[in-house]
């Protein structure tokens, strides 16, 4: 004999993992579920491509300048100058490492911080 009240109950349990396969669920009045936190969370924002590399160069030009600080401007030139005299690659270094004028600004800022 068919129990109709068993076949409702599995019909039941089947669209409620279904539901939760697609994942849903179920909240009860008054409580914080999944809603409740999706709701508050901020759409994710994409930097793009620009986000990194501004990040590199900002972190190339602070090792310049703090490297430039530390040891004086004077030496500083001089091993730049005694990579530009070296193989290729000590020369794209040395044009990577020149001092820029955003690189000097920012070693007499750290300068005066550091005296």
């Amino acid at each position: 004999m068919v129990d109709r009240n068993l076949q409702r109950f599995y019909g039941r349990i089947g669209r409620i993992e279904k539901i939760h396969e697609a994942g849903g669920g179920f909240e009860a009045d008054g409580t914080l579920g999944m809603s409740y936190y999706k709701s508050q969370k901020r759409p994710r924002r994409r930097r793009g491509f620009l986000a990194p590399v501004v990040l590199v160069l900002m972190t190339v030009i602070g090792i310049k300048a703090a490297v430039h600080t530390a040891i004086g401007g004077e030496v500083y030139e001089e091993r730049v100058q005694i990579l530009r005299s070296g193989p290729i690659v000590d020369q794209v270094g040395a044009y990577i490492l020149q001092a820029d004028p955003l690189t000097l600004a920012l070693a007499a800022q750290l300068r005066r911080l550091v005296r």
